[in-house]
């Protein structure tokens, strides 16, 4: 497979959602160190809003099917705040909070960067293209990922959001790359392979609850080793692989 550009999907691919109950900790001291008063919680409600926090935006989808919260700052703020109040009792206070919080529960896979810097080292351009309503390049600066890409293009800043075929030719506009030469990786069934009639061939890697997502399985297509994930891509990790 001669590949010269990669499209790397960013939430649920390159980085992980994070522990849900982390998240709530996070949020609750940020109320504390806010000088606010943290709502007291049982472990049981503890335990369910977890629950509800690790399927998040597969909850959003039925507020929102044709993801327009990723068009604004504003709007994915209030489509996000009323997904959480689908679960009855949480205090608005703390909804805000997890909101607040968010970007720092999202965990880089431990084979994201070693992949990025290996397509990095073979000159295959690598741009990141992610339905989001919030700029996440100061995550990627933190994590070291935004030094190993090319490009970052964000839904709300050019207007557009996957599965649309649209921002898929943006994104092979900005790679300078063909479909044909094209590697487009997600972890979604459904807004992942939009650029599938563009001629850019898809990998789905469904989700993963362990530290490794499998994207070795990027080097093999391009007949790479993937040695410097660890062979993570075949230690069962990851829950199957889907091209299309």
């Amino acid at each position: 497979m001669v590949i010269d550009g990669v499209i790397f999907d960013f939430h649920g691919t390159l980085v992980a959602g994070g522990d849900p109950d982390r998240w709530v900790t996070a949020a609750l001291r940020h109320l504390a160190e806010s000088g606010k008063t943290p709502p007291e919680l049982a472990i049981s409600e503890l335990k369910s809003l977890s629950e509800h926090l690790d399927h998040i935006w597969q909850h959003a989808h039925t507020i929102d099917p044709n993801s327009d919260r990723d068009l604004s700052h504003a709007r994915h703020h209030d489509v996000f705040t009323a997904t959480v109040a689908l679960h009855p009792g949480v205090d608005p206070a703390l909804i805000e909070a997890l909101y607040t919080v968010m970007p720092d529960q999202w965990i880089p896979f431990d084979d994201t960067l070693p992949v990025l810097r290996d397509l990095t080292t073979r000159g295959v351009k690598v741009v990141v293209l992610s339905n989001i309503g919030l700029d996440i390049r100061p995550h990627l600066t933190r994590t070291g990922i935004l030094d190993l890409v090319d490009d970052v293009i964000l839904s709300f800043e050019v207007g557009l959001v996957k599965p649309g075929p649209a921002i898929f030719a943006h994104a092979l506009e900005r790679l300078g790359v063909p479909g044909n030469r094209t590697l487009m990786v997600g972890d979604s069934p459904r807004d992942d392979v939009g650029g599938t009639t563009l001629g850019i061939r898809t990998l789905i890697l469904p989700r993963t609850d362990g530290p490794l997502h499998g994207l070795g399985a990027v080097l093999r297509l391009m007949g790479a080793p993937d040695d410097a994930t660890n062979n993570g891509a075949r230690d069962g990790t990851h829950q199957g692989i889907s091209l299309r």
